[in-house]
């Protein structure tokens, strides 16, 4: 059967039965949990056999677990979800009702990229089957394993015409985005994102785009400086920084650089002894993507910043690994790619600043990042943070923490994205909020109806 066959199917599927009551939903859940549950040793070795090597603890609390919470609170919450949710009736048409019914949207195309191969296509499949549709994922081409593995699994769990993952390359991945979907939701790069709404546009598909961006990290000069750079290094390198709303770019107090660097360096050789041979470290996905990093670092130090090398003896790539060892980059213009181009790998640049609102205006002055970072224990500051720059999510005091939190929205703002999802905001963005209006058997709907005369005129009088 082809993909638009399977999809003909999902959608005939659909009719037939458009609206799942709360147990077939809940079912459908404790399935995809139990699949995730089942072969979470697969799912690690698959991850790290398509990176090159990939730490089974990260895939294990980025991926497995971070799935698995999302399915246990979506079941927990579902049936209040669920619920006839009442409006406030205007006076003038009381004793009428008002009210809002989510009702599923159909047939959801899901696009997952390769950095989280399994968790980003999973995420939102469980805020789509929870609003009661049917799921086609297209994966990553650049995790084939985990790819493959996700197909096999999935047909093991759901018929065809609930779920399905379709395989294969940006042929693929072209003709998928061109399905007329009820919604789409893609993860991955701005660029890709543009092609991806430009097909949607042409079948009035609504879509959701999780892209990327520089999302940056501000410092200021008294927050505890170990304290900072430990979640900034932890954030910064899991998955080696392959991570969509990892801190791109530290902005730190002109007088505090120096220290943020020398604890920064300390902090990772502390966390990683060692990076060719150690299993936490993880490799670069491609050697395209080495490449491309690699470029970054190179068109920089032409242009006259400095490259520190936190491992000077594993600073030469191996022949047999795409593991990249850490690196700051300081002395950063804007006419560098570094500072222009979101990095997605180990390399964190450091940029000073004399005043917060020159900080502030620095991030300001580039497009709205997916996530925003800021460490301070003074509330003024805090709110001037969280008051300026536009960002998808913020995390203060810590990286990376507000995405894993299943209650608040996960999403992007301009060009790192639209839409959201992830608990609560992923059943509503899967749904049709329908609004329905309950007539009273007393009402003054007769004076409405032409032709008009003075009845008409106060109804005006009262409504305006």
């Amino acid at each position: 059967m082809d993909m638009q066959q399977k999809f003909d199917a999902m959608k005939a599927a659909f009719r037939k039965n458009p609206n799942p009551d709360l147990a077939s939903r809940d079912k459908n859940l404790e399935r995809l949990g139990a699949m995730i549950l089942d072969n979470v040793d697969a799912f690690c070795k698959t991850i790290s056999e398509d990176f090159g090597h990939r730490s089974p603890i990260e895939t294990r609390f980025a991926e497995t677990a971070n799935a698995l919470s999302d399915i246990k609170h979506t079941r927990k919450q579902l049936a209040k979800w669920m619920s006839v949710e009442k409006r406030a009736t205007g006076i003038h048409f009381l004793p009428a009702k008002n009210e809002v019914r989510y009702q599923p949207k159909g047939v959801v195309g899901i696009i997952s990229p390769w950095n989280y191969p399994m968790s980003m296509a999973v995420n939102p499949t469980i805020g789509a089957l929870a609003a009661g549709n049917r799921v086609m994922i297209k994966p990553s081409e650049l995790t084939p394993a985990t790819s493959d593995l996700l197909a096999k699994l999935v047909s093991q769990y759901f018929d065809e015409d609930h779920i399905t993952v379709i395989t294969g390359g940006p042929d693929v991945a072209q003709n998928f985005s061109a399905l007329p979907f009820d919604h789409m939701l893609f993860t991955g790069s701005t660029n890709v994102g543009r092609l991806v709404m430009s097909a949607a546009a042409k079948n009035l598909t609504p879509v959701t785009l999780e892209l990327g961006g520089k999302s940056p990290t501000i410092l200021d000069d008294q927050y505890p400086m170990q304290t900072a750079v430990e979640k900034i290094v932890s954030g910064k390198l899991m998955n080696s920084g392959q991570t969509c709303i990892a801190p791109d770019y530290v902005l730190v107090p002109e007088q505090r650089e120096a220290e943020f660097v020398k604890t920064y360096i300390k902090t990772v050789q502390r966390f990683y002894p060692t990076i060719l041979d150690n299993p936490d470290f993880t490799a670069i996905i491609s050697e395209g993507h080495f490449e491309r990093i690699s470029e970054l670092i190179d068109d920089a130090k032409q242009k006259g910043a400095n490259v520190i090398e936190i491992y000077q003896e594993e600073s030469q790539k191996p022949a047999n690994t795409r593991k990249m060892p850490p690196k700051i980059v300081t002395n950063i213009s804007d006419d560098m790619k570094i500072a222009q181009e979101e990095i997605f790998g180990p390399v964190l640049p450091v940029i000073p600043y004399k005043t917060i609102d020159q900080a502030l205006d620095y991030v300001m002055d580039r497009p709205h990042p997916l996530a925003f970072y800021g460490f301070s224990k003074d509330k003024e500051f805090v709110e001037k943070l969280l008051h300026n720059p536009l960002a998808g999510g913020v995390s203060i005091n810590d990286t990376l923490m507000h995405i894993v939190q299943m209650d608040l929205p996960f999403g992007g703002v301009g060009s790192s994205g639209m839409g959201s999802y992830h608990g609560f905001d992923g059943f509503k963005t899967f749904s049709h909020a329908k609004a329905i209006f309950k007539q009273s058997g007393i009402n003054a709907r007769s004076m409405m109806y032409p032709p008009y005369g003075k009845s008409m005129d106060k109804i005006l009088k009262m409504l305006g």
